[in-house]
C-alpha cells in the first residue's frame, strides 16, 4: 500500500465567468491514494464484487430511501463486506484526518458496494442532510475497482469547488457558475473528502453492458457512533 496521501486543492475550471469578481471560490480538498491494497488483494476483491450478481442487487436509493432514476441510477449491495479495505483505511486515517482538518475519533464505518453500468450516474449531491443517518457522517470515502484495461468510459467523480456569490446584484448562483475537478475511477485507488462537498458521478458508457465490465466502487463513510447508518442511502 502506498504510504503517502496526496491532497489536491488546485482550481481546475476550464471555464470563466463574464464577471470574474462575482464569485468567491474555495477549492475542495480531496485525498487520493493509488495502489491502495496492492495487485493481489485488489484483484481478489474485484472478483468478489463481480460474483455479486447484478440481478440480486437493489436499485440505489437517495437519502430518504426513495428510488429516483432521474437523479441516481445504479445498483447497490449494502451487505458486501470488505474487512481488508477497512483495515487499510484505518492505517491511513490519521493522516487523512490531518489533511482534511477533521476528527473521526470513535467513529464507525458504514459502506456498501455500488455498481454503475451503461448509462448509470448520480447527480450532484452532498452526503450530509437533515436525516439522522446523513447528519452523522464525518468522512466520505470511495474505493474503485474495475477490469483492466478499463472496459467503460466516463464515471468520473466530479467534486465541485465551494462558491459564494459576491457583488452579483441579487443574481442567484447556478451550477453553470461552479468550478470543479474530475477524479477518474482508477482501479485500486481511493479518495477521501468531507461529506459536505458537492459531488456527482458522471454518466458511465459501458458498450458491452456486461456486469463484469461495470464500474465497481465501495463507497461509505466514517460516522459518529449514534444509531445505525445504512450504505444504501
Amino acid at each position: 500500500m502506498q504510504d503517502t496521501v496526496t491532497a489536491a486543492t488546485e482550481e481546475t475550471s476550464e471555464r470563466s465567468l463574464v464577471n470574474k469578481d462575482a464569485l468567491w471560490r474555495l477549492p475542495v480538498t480531496v485525498c487520493r491514494i493509488t495502489d491502495f491494497l496492492g495487485e493481489q488483494t485488489s484483484n481478489a476483491l474485484l472478483e468478489r464484487a463481480i460474483a455479486t450478481a447484478r440481478s440480486e442487487m437493489a436499485a440505489s436509493t437517495i437519502r430518504d430511501g426513495a428510488v429516483v432514476p432521474t437523479f441516481r441510477r445504479s445498483r447497490s449491495d449494502g451487505t458486501f463486506a470488505v474487512p481488508e479495505l477497512m483495515s487499510a483505511i484505518h492505517e491511513v486515517l490519521e493522516v487523512v484526518e490531518h489533511t482534511l482538518g477533521i476528527s473521526c475519533q470513535g467513529s464507525e464505518p458504514s459502506y456498501g458496494l455500488n455498481v454503475h453500468n451503461d448509462g448509470d450516474f448520480y447527480r450532484a449531491h452532498q452526503d450530509v442532510g437533515p436525516t439522522e443517518f446523513a447528519s452523522r457522517r464525518l468522512l466520505t470515502f470511495v474505493y474503485y475497482l474495475h477490469r483492466t484495461p478499463r472496459p467503460f468510459q466516463g464515471g468520473a467523480l466530479r467534486v465541485f469547488d465551494i462558491a459564494m456569490p459576491l457583488h452579483t446584484d441579487g443574481r442567484q448562483l447556478t451550477w453553470q457558475d461552479r468550478t470543479w475537478k474530475d477524479w477518474e475511477p482508477q482501479h485500486d485507488s481511493i479518495v477521501f473528502f468531507r461529506p459536505t462537498a458537492w459531488h456527482e458521478v458522471r454518466t458511465v458508457n459501458c458498450p458491452s453492458r456486461r456486469h463484469e465490465d461495470s464500474r465497481f466502487a465501495i463507497n461509505g463513510w466514517m460516522c459518529s457512533p449514534s444509531g445505525k447508518d445504512t450504505a444504501a442511502q
